[in-house]
């Protein structure tokens, strides 16, 4: 009599985070048995209390700046741990830079020891404000190492040049996506981004604070989306950074009076001083997504939106927000 096969076994840091929590309920389906750490700074149980009582979910409290040692094998490690808006990072600065430093460096560690491959979540803040646009992985960016938003910027470069060093050194099997503007479901309410900002201040039916002119240009990807797309690279056999976002370019102006406009409310729009350092465009090239892995977003700004707006209605008449 055969034996059934083992399922794989994937190990996703910050997995009670917005987009940790959606790569473990991905990874559920696709059949993997999922190890979730986060020692929840800016995670939240909330996002993985459906996986209770799931035979193949595991949830661990823990600090991945601190030594990992998990029993049994691994397959794949997806570190997705760091505070990742800018409400965050500028609290946390040091955690921002430890988990970016420490952090990556101790979850590389789990992979090798395992055997593993190991996939790490970047973003596009690695482009910094961008002299070149749209973004494509080849540009090496314009980042100030010293400004407010640098602690995230450079820590995430920091992350890319280890996890590329361990592969080049160590032989590990390593993935580098690059995540441009995200939003869905679970995102935090008052986390300092645009997508719950506008929505949270449009069913208030408060002023909607835009900073600068409203001309700064963003490119937003549904979480469904995203998560494909990072499955998909996980998947491949690509070592080198690959986009995964939303090419669809509006300005934030643009942004808001379309939340208004969904959520049907008649709130006025103030606007407020630029952040220093704020990125005058953001649009990811996606050319080496769609020729590498067969991949581009297929769920509409509106489709999305709406499935979000609903969502935080729902708190709002909860109580949460």
């Amino acid at each position: 009599m055969s034996k059934t096969k083992a399922a794989q076994v994937a190990v996703v840091t910050g997995g009670s985070g917005f987009l940790g929590s959606h790569l473990c309920d991905h990874l559920l389906r696709e059949g993997f048995e999922v190890i979730c750490l986060d020692n929840l700074i800016t995670g939240n149980v909330a996002n993985i209390e459906h996986l209770a009582g799931n035979e193949r979910f595991r949830f661990i409290k823990h600090d991945v700046t601190e030594y990992i040692y998990l029993p049994g094998p691994v397959d794949i490690v997806f570190h997705f741990a760091s505070p990742a808006s800018p409400v965050d990072y500028l609290q946390l600065p040091i955690q921002t830079l430890k988990v970016g430093a420490l952090g990556t460096h101790k979850a590389l560690g789990l992979a090798r020891a395992k055997g593993a491959r190991f996939l790490l979540a970047s973003t596009s803040e690695v482009y910094g404000d961008p002299l070149i646009h749209p973004q494509q992985e080849s540009y090496w960016g314009n980042v100030n190492p010293i400004g407010p938003r640098g602690v995230y910027d450079e820590a995430k470069r920091f992350a890319e040049a280890m996890v590329m060093a361990y592969h080049r050194t160590h032989g590990v099997d390593t993935r580098i996506v690059r995540i441009f503007n995200t939003f869905g479901p679970r995102m935090r309410p008052h986390d300092g981004r645009v997508v719950p900002a506008f929505s949270v201040q449009a069913l208030k039916n408060e002023p909607i604070t835009v900073f600068g002119d409203g001309r700064q240009t963003r490119s937003f990807c549904y979480v469904s989306d995203l998560v494909a797309g990072i499955y998909a690279l996980s998947r491949s056999n690509c070592n080198d950074p690959v986009n995964i976002g939303n090419p669809r370019e509006m300005t934030v102006l643009q942004f808001a009076e379309l939340i208004r406009d969904l959520v049907g409310s008649t709130a006025p729009i103030e606007f407020r001083e630029l952040p220093v350092d704020d990125p005058k465009v953001r649009q990811p090239d996606i050319t080496k997504a769609r020729e590498l892995l067969d991949w581009q977003p297929v769920k509409s700004l509106e489709d999305g939106l709406r499935e979000t707006i609903a969502y935080f209605r729902t708190l709002l008449e909860r109580g949460l927000i």
